[in-house]
């Protein structure tokens, strides 16, 4: 399959880089100036377990319909990413976005159809440093996908060309749901570590912190609860560790903005306010969250 993956930062970078080093056949649509860094540089990922470097193929413009497109941009810049990406979908394309919150399926089925935008989520934590080198920051690189309704035959092919990668890959049947699992756990922790301005280990040793991180955790389930996506099994357990963990363990909004940069609060954390409205459930903790990031969001 000739994959596309819409932007080559810390996610996309890493799993299209994988990719790439696997002999996939992968081009990564970018901006000019992150053309020309990966150019200088090349693909460098820096794991744990060493640095791998490729040479990508790089576009800065569409050249024609892929049979797989992998949007890996942040929330706020994806009205304006998929103007750019429309040349890039045919007929019989997959499209598969790796992006936070539950919003942008609509806009991807709006724009695409339903027989061509799928799920996808993926878990990883990574950074570009000041090189733009993806740094991936633990063993965790997992990334899972399929289709919004149904079965659909091009899974097992799109399954093939994702897998032996590097990269736990899986096809999933529930993929709505595994949106909403990672939706709650990103919110909780998001939210957890903006307001509080430090690591969620930080939180858990200081006065009041393990009881505000339950109180949190508790409005990010009840949300999900009410909206018919209840968090139950690997997903509760996975967000209970996270909340009770006494590592420095942080979130990508909190980095983002500890460095000073666009935070997708909107997706993550506003969504899940207003969905909280609709559902009329109490979500005091999250409120004043979304609230300090707005705050936030006006000083850029």
């Amino acid at each position: 399959m000739r994959i596309l993956f819409l932007g080559a930062g810390a996610t996309g970078g890493y799993f299209g880089g994988r990719l790439t080093s696997a002999g996939r056949d992968v081009t990564f649509l970018v901006r000019p100036p992150r053309a020309a860094r990966l150019a200088e540089r090349g693909l460098r990922i820096k794991a744990p377990d060493g640095e791998t470097v490729v040479t990508p193929r790089v576009i800065t413009e569409p050249d024609g319909p892929y049979d797989l497109v992998v949007i890996a941009v942040k929330s706020y810049a994806l009205e304006a990413a998929l103007t750019d990406l429309l040349p890039a979908v045919g007929p019989r394309t997959v499209v598969i976005p790796l992006l936070n919150g539950i919003r942008h399926i609509e806009s991807l089925v709006r724009r695409f159809g339903a027989d061509r935008a799928w799920g996808g989520v993926c878990m990883i934590h990574a950074t570009l440093d000041e090189d733009g080198d993806v740094v991936q920051l633990s063993g965790l690189h997992r990334l899972s996908f399929g289709p919004l309704h149904g079965d659909d035959e091009r899974l097992v092919t799109v399954t093939d060309t994702l897998s032996g990668a590097g990269f736990d890959a899986r096809a999933s049947t529930a993929i709505v749901q595994e949106l909403w699992d990672k939706w709650v756990l990103l919110a909780t922790l998001g939210a957890a570590t903006t307001l509080m301005r430090g690591p969620i280990g930080a939180i858990n040793k200081a006065p009041g912190g393990p009881a505000f991180l339950h109180a949190l955790a508790a409005e990010t389930s009840a949300v999900a609860e009410a909206a018919g996506h209840p968090i139950r099994g690997k997903a509760a357990a996975m967000l209970e560790a996270g909340i009770v963990t006494t590592e420095a363990t942080t979130s990508s909004m909190y980095r983002d903005l500890t460095r000073g940069l666009p935070v997708e609060a909107g997706a993550i954390i506003g969504d899940l306010v207003a969905e909280a409205e609709r559902h009329q459930v109490s979500v005091p903790l999250l409120t004043a969250a979304h609230t300090g990031l707005a705050i936030y969001q006006q000083t850029l």
